[in-house]
């Protein structure tokens, strides 16, 4: 069987990149098609994978500021043909899933939410902190993105939600059935310590502002309770200005430190 994998943009680091490498690990011969591919943000080994960047990738700093060219995603997306695939395998949150293909072909989307700037503009925008100009610019191209965006999910045969929020959003905005696979976990690298939790809560994440972090560091300045903050992002700089004595920031923390960094807090929060 020839298997095509699809993913939005490899420009940075989170959830959505360990989905699709559990992809890569199952189909380790099949091609990979992303909007864009950064090698020099993006850890080595992703070199050895056969990455197929769309002509995205040689627009004026894409590698590192994306969100300025969001509208030009559909363009893109809808201009791919895949040719040849028996399967393709679409790993979305932004607008992969609307890449065409040849007759025969079966298009599996493992969704990981349905467009965010698309479908919760609002919420977006206030996360963003988008200028005015910006924010008429996005607003008046709404229509035509979610005329394209629904139209683009009828193009996918098969959905597949991380959750059952995510299910409920495929639902509500595309009107398709879909089932649920969590994402994957590797479960076998967490164990309870005997030891007593130290006295911190803990959050991992990218920083990014739709992730909300802002508000575990509000809640934790004015608590005056100790948070551990692991991880790195755009958000990094807003993050810190409201953040107090009792919150730390991390960095980038590898993934063997991650367990016991878990095991030892009093609560890991996911806001």
């Amino acid at each position: 069987m020839k298997i095509a994998l699809v993913h939005d943009w490899l420009n940075q680091i989170g959830g959505a990149e360990d989905v699709l490498a559990e992809l890569v690990k199952l189909f380790p011969d099949s091609p990979i098609y992303t909007s864009l591919y950064a090698p020099d943000i993006m850890p080595e080994f992703y070199e050895q994978w056969d990455i197929r960047p769309l002509w995205m990738d040689r627009l004026p700093h894409i590698h590192s500021k994306h969100q300025p060219y969001l509208p030009i995603y559909p363009i893109a997306w809808g201009g791919l043909k895949l040719k040849g695939y028996d399967l393709i395998l679409s790993n979305k949150s932004g607008f992969c899933h609307g890449v065409r293909y040849t007759d025969g072909t079966i298009h599996i989307c493992y969704c990981l939410a349905p467009t965010r700037y698309v479908w919760q503009l609002d919420e977006y925008i206030a996360r963003e902190g988008l200028n005015r100009l910006a924010q008429i610019g996005i607003r008046a191209m709404l229509p035509i993105l979610k005329w394209w965006d629904k139209r683009a999910s009828k193009r996918v045969h098969h959905f597949i939600a991380i959750s059952t929020e995510i299910q409920a959003r495929i639902k509500r905005y595309y009107e398709r059935d879909s089932v649920i696979i969590y994402p994957p976990v590797d479960t076998a690298r967490f164990a309870t310590l005997d030891e007593t939790p130290e006295d911190y809560f803990l959050i991992v994440s990218r920083l990014i502002p739709y992730k909300r972090i802002d508000l575990a560091v509000r809640a934790a300045t004015q608590l005056g309770v100790k948070l551990k903050i692991a991880g790195k992002g755009r958000d990094l700089d807003r993050l810190k200005g409201l953040a107090g004595d009792t919150v730390e920031f991390l960095g980038y923390v590898p993934d063997e430190e991650l367990p016991r960094l878990m095991a030892r807090c009093k609560a890991f929060i996911f806001p």
